[in-house]
């Protein structure tokens, strides 16, 4: 078990590439794919009954596959906000005095039991969040292990930072003085995790299991419309707290609907200590804004590409095209403003107008979203319709200076799928009513700018107030791009530069890449650095006279 975290924790503390499990399909069991779909479709319009918790109130459940467009018919056991923090309270009484040791040891299994889940979870993945098969496979599946694992190392290390017990002596002259001392990591309380509806599992499991293994019971509340997935990865960390004889109410499941929701009463609880919340700004904004309790969100902003040169324009406008198609844009990593100088950019084969560069774009974006290959698997499906209207009304705004309108993707195994390439957009800087907020989805602004250093300031300003996670430069001016570390960096906001091939600014290593800094509006915390488990919980001393 030790050997597992030690590896995870220096692969984290170097900085260096590491992954605990293989991203591809194939380093897994042949058939996988097949027991996968064959265990998602025996699910569907079924009671999911492999959650141990008792005091239902009834069933619930309204997802529906964006590929179908048919509801899943999948109901999860429905409890009030009251049991559930009832029967966190009494499984925290044990779960809170558990070593170190025992609470990793469960959480490792844990892991191991999702694993074996990887296909089942894919696919769950896929027709909840529109995700394609590969992404939902790697995202859900051995990418959220990993930052589980990651989060579960970081709090192992910080829990054991200090001895147990100490014998204390002080020489007084004459006499020394002897204490002994002992010390305890103390877990805050109950802790709710607010899952989001496009990743349901990679960005729920990074708070759950900090929570968890700093010996914080906790519920899970996931979005209504994306709970399959977190649902099964629950279940088998019950079946792990089962196995260890432990209370499996230690974890949670919390499912309610847009109608019903009660994750406000949950949240506004007193016995409720830590939340963690991944959404939309306003109610992350909300949830920041509670009295008495430890808050790490994840909430939207506006990434900026700021493009001033390229050695290769093609490359560029090819890599801007993937990292603004990739699951449609519904990323929260995903380049929503291109800011570009009125004068165009530099090349290696002269200079590119302003024009010239939203028709490159264009045509990228065109190419791969027509692409039969490439297009249906790299867009996937949009998992709202309040996406889709969202593009829509951006596009009834925007006119004649819709480049390319936003199209619908034919997607040959799901004819039905809800589908739309990115719409690309020239604007002008000064228009802020257009580009300057958040515009979640397949949305790409072009933003005239008067120059370089001026698209740079519009960027750095839409970090510091709209908050952003992302931030790529094309450059090929080493002063420029050096000036635009240190700016965006001043507004906690990292850079990419010249990304090219297989690198893009969506993607975040586990191990190697923070997510989110917590130092701008898009969130107040980063997983995983040392404070996104020592929050969690604090350090207790007591004294003896010798």
């Amino acid at each position: 078990m030790k050997a597992r975290l030690e590896a995870a924790y220096a692969a984290q503390q170097n900085r260096t590439y590491y992954a605990a499990w293989p991203e591809s399909p194939r380093a897994y069991a042949e058939d996988g794919m097949a027991q996968g779909l064959a265990a998602f479709q025996s699910l569907l319009t079924q009671n999911f009954s492999a959650l141990s918790q008792t005091g239902s109130i009834g069933w619930v459940g309204e997802e529906v596959s964006p590929y179908m467009m048919t509801g899943l018919g999948i109901q999860y056991p429905q409890f009030t906000s009251e049991t559930l923090i009832q029967q966190a309270n009494d499984a925290q009484l044990v779960w809170g005095k558990t070593s170190a040791d025992e609470r990793a040891a469960v959480l490792l299994d844990a892991l191991d039991r999702v694993a074996v889940k990887f296909f089942d979870i894919a696919y769950a993945t896929m027709h909840t969040t529109g995700q394609s098969f590969m992404m939902s496979f790697q995202a859900s599946g051995p990418h959220a292990n990993d930052r589980a694992l990651e989060v579960l190392s970081m709090a192992y290390h910080e829990l054991n930072r200090f001895p147990q017990s100490v014998d204390w002596v002080k020489n007084m002259g004459k006499f020394d003085l002897q204490l002994k001392k002992n010390y305890k990591a103390v877990p805050k309380g109950i802790a709710l995790v607010i899952g989001c509806s496009t990743f349901p599992t990679w960005n729920t499991v990074p708070g759950l299991f900090g929570s968890l293994m700093t010996g914080n019971a906790s519920i899970v509340k996931p979005h209504p419309k994306s709970v399959l997935p977190i649902a099964m990865v629950v279940a088998e960390m019950q079946a792990a707290l089962r196995a260890a004889g432990l209370p499996e109410t230690v974890v949670q499941m919390g499912v309610d609907t847009l109608d019903n929701p009660i994750t406000k009463h949950l949240a506004e609880d007193v016995s409720v200590k830590l939340i963690d919340y991944t959404g939309g700004s306003a109610f992350g904004d909300y949830i920041e804004s509670l009295s008495g309790k430890t808050v790490f969100t994840e909430k939207a902003g506006v990434n900026s590409v700021i493009l001033q040169g390229a050695k290769d324009p093609v490359a560029v406008f090819g890599n801007l095209a993937f990292a603004a198609s990739l699951y449609s844009g519904q990323m929260c990593t995903a380049p929503q403003n291109v800011f570009v100088s009125a004068d165009g950019i530099s090349t290696a084969e002269g200079s590119l107008s302003y024009d010239d560069v939203v028709a490159g774009i264009a045509q990228a974006i065109k190419g791969l979203a027509e692409n039969p290959k490439m297009g249906s698997g790299t867009l996937g499906a949009i998992q709202n319709d309040a996406t889709t209207q969202r593009v829509k009304s951006v596009e009834a705004l925007a006119g004649a200076a819709v480049v390319l309108p936003s199209m619908a993707i034919e997607n040959a195994e799901f004819p039905d799928a809800r589908t739309a390439s990115p719409a690309v957009i020239a604007v002008d800087a000064a228009d802020i009513a257009q580009w300057k907020h958040e515009c979640f989805g397949p949305i790409v602004f072009v933003v005239k700018t008067t120059s370089a250093e001026h698209s740079l300031a519009l960027a750095k300003e839409c970090a510091t107030n709209l908050g952003a996670i992302t931030c790529s430069c094309y450059s090929t001016d080493e002063d420029f791009m050096n000036r635009v570390e240190d700016e965006m960096n001043a507004a906690f906001t990292p850079v990419s530069f010249n990304f090219g091939g297989a690198a893009f600014v969506n993607q975040h290593a586990a191990f190697s890449d923070f997510h989110v800094t917590g130092g701008n509006p898009s969130g107040n915390a980063s997983f995983t650095d040392a404070q996104y488990v020592n929050r969690r919980f604090v350090w207790v001393g007591n004294r003896r006279m010798a």
